[in-house]
């Protein structure tokens, strides 16, 4: 298998090439169930690969599957690129939980888009997105990885305005689409500097061949440059501050969406991509501190933002940018298996937060506003129960994955010398406290408290009373439980296999970090995380579980995000809107006018010629006849002047 990589992005693809061409045909529920099937195929194929690779030591763990050469050698350039496959264990990782949370997602759409009419249309576009996204982590070179950049990014657009019907949506979409396109103009201008000064677009490994290899005989600038560049591009796709608006808007897009791409795979893309590049990286302080600083500082503002949220999906989407920060705090204090280990267990309860999240939607009729449930749990126990897992897993509670990952994360940022006085740290032990509150006050406004929900008119006539999800609905939710609860024993950066080598951190190379604490010190920064995680939850509950309306813990500037949106519309929506309009005016006045002018005077022209073409013969020969006699007068007097 590890010679057949492609098999795993094929499958996906496949399934999307036969929905697109008889998706119609097949109908509900065939259509969905066949996406599910592919996908989960593509998850067996990755399993099989997996055990391939740990059969494995040493080198043998990079391979690289040339499909073929899609672009030859272009003369006097050397530019060449093949369509390959880079299989190692940080993409094996990725590919792993893309292809499980991917299959549970496809399980639970089928039962969250019962009745669509765009069923089948919804299971292709989901399928072409794991094709893309597979094709992003196992892309072999930088140019491959675009390919799957680009596509991850326009099946985002299709989905998240998947009801287009609808003007937010829409807008959602087209938001979404732009932030996205700012930050590929990093992606692809980093590829250029890449290629200039290597001649290579292929990663290669930290101690071999490719850019990576030779990132040690790079120029610092070049490091940097290359670095933020490609860094610009995570912050888009991840979305970073203060590229990270479009994500709460891409909640108009249906639930499932919000789980697969937003929460699980996705969003991530960035992370990985910073993580691949780790070898580089390394080199760049610089770099590495302005990653941290982003990541940290869009952690606890995301934070913030989530503790004034009343839309259920937007509280989550925040979280999930909140979690990105931290992820991006490990890769810039050079923790890259840290974030990958968040990167994991983030899948597990944030996909379970969200599918959690469309359950209660789904049971309350489509019903988003925190303000308008409570007491969820006599009526879903299930979603109640498994949201449950999900909050205090990504609160940071122990025992669960949460805690233990996010910890990680804390403790590199504490041993970490890139940023004095343990700032990074203070600030992302706040961002955990935070973090606990405001998913504690989600469970407890959703879960608990009063019947709100009845007090919700539809039509005219009360809400039906809330419904548990079906089975294809709840079987992911337990899974993802499950997983939420033990993921925590994966804990990446030590993982085992079938030689004592670690398993993440040779593709780093030398330059990853890893926190040298004490036995003593990692258990007071244990205890003190747990504190604070028990602390925030305390405190959401005692103020939530009573009293629905408290304004002055949602104060305008939180519910505004922070007014970004408004900021970027007066420093580049309005004045971009002017320069269009001044522009349209040239092209209108200008440009226009000149190709108007000249039709004008060509047809005035013609009009005047037209006047001569009267149809009489008469008056013909009489042109004919007064032509000759000038034209004998002319050859006359030019006789004569000789």
């Amino acid at each position: 298998m590890l010679s057949h990589a492609y098999l795993i992005p094929l499958l996906p693809l496949a399934g999307f090439l036969v929905l697109a061409l008889f998706g119609r045909r097949i109908g509900e529920p065939w259509a969905g169930w066949l996406g599910t099937a592919t996908v989960a195929g593509s998850f067996v194929l990755s399993l099989v690969t997996y055990g391939a690779l740990l059969g494995r030591t040493g080198s043998g763990r990079e391979v690289t599957d040339v499909v073929y050469n899609w672009i030859p050698a272009i003369p006097h350039s050397g530019f060449q690129v093949s369509a390959s496959l880079l299989v190692d264990p940080l993409s094996m990782t990725m590919v792993l939980f893309v292809t499980g949370i991917s299959t549970l997602i496809h399980l639970y759409s089928i039962g969250y888009m019962d009745g669509d009419g765009d069923f089948p249309k919804f299971f292709l576009y989901l399928n072409l997105f794991v094709a893309s996204m597979l094709v992003l982590v196992l892309g072999g070179n930088l140019l491959m990885t675009f390919v799957g950049w680009e596509g991850v990014g326009v099946c985002s657009y299709w989905l998240i305005s998947f009801w287009f019907g609808r003007d937010s949506a829409a807008s959602a979409g087209k938001k979404a689409f732009l932030y996205n396109r700012v930050a590929d103009v990093g992606f692809l201008l980093a590829m250029f500097l890449v290629f200039e000064r290597t001649g290579t677009l292929s990663y290669g490994s930290a101690g071999g061949g490719g850019f990576l290899g030779q990132a040690a005989s790079l120029p610092p600038s070049t490091r940097t440059a290359v670095c933020l560049l490609l860094f610009l591009a995570a912050a888009g796709k991840s979305a970073q501050f203060p590229l990270f608006p479009w994500l709460a808007d891409a909640m108009e897009g249906p639930t499932p969406v919000s789980a697969l791409i937003h929460a699980a795979t996705m969003v991530t893309a960035g992370v990985y991509l910073m993580c691949r590049i780790g070898p580089l990286l390394s080199l760049s302080h610089t770099a590495q501190l302005v990653v941290s600083i982003v990541g940290v500082g869009t952690a606890f503002v995301a934070a913030s933002i989530g503790c004034a949220q009343q839309d259920i999906k937007k509280v989550l989407a925040y979280s999930t940018v909140s979690q990105l920060g931290y992820m991006f705090l490990a890769v810039g204090t050079g923790a890259y298996e840290a974030a990958i280990f968040l990167m994991v267990a983030h899948a597990f309860f944030k996909g379970l937060l969200f599918l959690g999240a469309g359950s209660v939607i789904h049971g309350l009729h489509d019903e988003q506003d925190l303000k308008r449930m409570g007491n969820l749990r006599r009526y879903m126990k299930l979603t109640f129960w498994t949201v449950s897992v999900g909050v205090v897993a990504i609160a940071g509670i122990p025992p669960l994955s949460g805690f233990f990952a996010k910890g990680d994360v804390l403790d590199n940022a504490f041993a970490g010398s890139l940023f004095p006085w343990k700032v990074m740290w203070a600030v992302g032990l706040a961002t955990a406290l935070l973090t606990a509150y405001y998913m504690t006050r989600l469970l407890v406004l959703a879960f608990l408290g009063d019947d709100r929900w009845k007090a919700v008119v539809d039509g005219g006539r009360a809400k039906k009373d809330p419904h548990e999800s079906p089975w294809v609905m709840t079987v992911p939710l337990v899974v993802l439980a499950v997983l939420a609860v033990v993921g925590g024993a994966l804990n990446l950066p030590g993982h085992l296999s079938f030689d004592p080598l670690r398993w993440l951190a040779p593709v780093f190379g030398p330059g990853a970090f890893e926190e040298h604490l004490s036995g003593s010190s990692q258990w007071v920064l244990g205890v003190v995380d747990a504190l604070v995680a028990l602390v925030g939850a305390g405190v959401a509950f005692r103020l939530w579980s009573r009293e629905t309306e408290r304004p002055a813990l949602e104060p305008a500037l939180l519910q505004r995000s922070w007014y970004l949106d408004e900021v970027t519309d007066a420093t580049l929506g309005r004045p971009g809107q002017a320069l269009a309009r001044m522009a349209a005016s040239f092209d209108t006045r200008v440009i226009d006018g000149a190709v108007t002018g000249v039709a004008r005077l060509t047809r005035g022209a013609g009009s005047g010629l037209r006047r001569v073409q009267t149809g009489y013969v008469r008056q013909y020969a009489l042109g004919i006849t007064v032509g000759l006699v000038v034209l004998v007068g002319y050859v006359t007097f030019l006789a004569v002047a000789r």
